[in-house]
């Protein structure tokens, strides 16, 4: 079964490693790590489709479905499983969704793996040290351990949160590395004193969006996303009742308490009410980014680009809820987050790399 579920992700990371091969890219290893990253991206927005089908559990199992490597080695325990409990977490449909997910997440690793094996190997005409390359093994592994507890633990809310959290963890820090190999193109036309004036800002709008983002996947794990009906009152008051200490017990199973009862209503309505008032930080500060990032001429384009995203966000999420919360705007809502952190990433790396030889320099 691992040899087979192996060779598939492999067939899949030949399709992006063929791109990178036969492209007139003269810098293959950064065309490499530029497909790792849009990968990346793909995973997570198909992962959030995973998570938003209810799929997490198509393959109740791992890394297999029912002990096989496909589903359809397995169709016949599926079957019965789907015909014991109708409706269930089982259905044929929702297995391929799984393993599709989790064939996607071995391939970026075989990527992540060619990369770090090219950036040893060429370590001294690359110029750029190899360590990051190496610790991105170590955390898409990480990553990779996670996913399976999320099946394994059947989808306790702070193990597939922090999955959620690795998961955007490894596209910044895959821009990161896609970044170190562009750096002197990064620092053209950006003065050391704007781009010093910048790390507040770019800096604390990147710590929010994650933090963001942990929100958000708690409110997706515990299936809080129509607790509140309407915006910006909840449940057409300003501050509903709310349940703090149930909604955010950190360590329980889906849809219970710490002792096992019903997670009550009032719970859910507390996570999404946080998430919701948080975004209004969030917005804020990822506009004060943004709108000083177009004042600077090297990095204009990209504050351009970050006000337009967080913008798109914004409407995303609030017509999530208008619409309560249809599957193409719950998916596109992942996936703006996503762009987020990339488009903060590239700032606050470039922002970086100029203030850092510029200290270089005086000293």
């Amino acid at each position: 079964m691992w040899l087979q579920i192996a060779l598939t992700a492999l067939m899949v990371a030949v399709i992006p490693a063929a791109m990178v091969f036969f492209s007139k890219e003269k810098n293959k290893y950064r065309k490499l790590i530029a497909v790792t990253v849009t990968l990346t991206f793909e995973l997570i927005m198909f992962g959030a489709f995973t998570r938003l089908t209810d799929s997490g559990l198509g393959c109740p199992d791992w890394p297999g479905c029912y002990g096989q490597a496909n589903p359809l080695q397995s169709h016949a325990a599926i079957k019965a499983a789907e015909i014991a409990m109708p409706g269930g977490p089982v259905t044929l449909q929702k297995a391929w969704i799984e393993m599709v997910h989790r064939y996607l997440a071995m391939s970026v690793g075989i990527l992540i793996i060619a990369q770090m094996s090219i950036a040893w190997a060429r370590r001294r005409q690359l110029n750029s040290s190899p360590w990051l390359a190496t610790f991105l093994l170590f955390f898409v592994c990480l990553q990779g351990a996670f996913g399976a507890w999320t099946v394994t633990l059947k989808l306790q809310p702070i193990i597939v949160t922090i999955h959620l959290i690795l998961g955007m963890g490894l596209l910044s820090l895959l821009s990161a590395s896609l970044e170190q190999q562009a750096s002197s193109l990064a620092a053209v036309n950006i003065v050391a004193e704007d781009a010093k004036r910048m790390l507040w800002p770019a800096g604390l709008a990147l710590l929010l969006v994650f933090m963001q983002i942990a929100l958000g996947g708690w409110v997706s794990t515990n299936y809080a996303a129509l607790a509140c009906h309407d915006y910006p009152m909840c449940n057409e008051q300003v501050i509903p009742a709310m349940d703090f200490e149930h909604g955010f017990s950190l360590w329980r199973q889906l849809g219970q308490t710490v002792d096992g009862n019903y997670l009550p209503f009032n719970a859910l309505v507390a996570i999404h009410w946080v998430h919701r008032n948080f975004a209004l930080l969030v917005v804020a500060a990822c506009l004060w980014a943004a709108l000083r990032a177009r004042k600077i001429a090297g990095l204009k384009k990209l504050g351009n680009q970050l006000l337009m995203a967080i913008v798109a966000q914004f409407i995303i999420g609030i017509s999530t809820v208008f619409f309560s919360w249809p599957l193409l705007l719950a998916v596109l809502h992942n996936g703006m987050a996503a762009m987020l952190v990339l488009l903060l990433t590239m700032l606050n790396y470039r922002i970086r790399h100029v203030s850092l030889a510029a200290a270089k320099d005086r000293s």
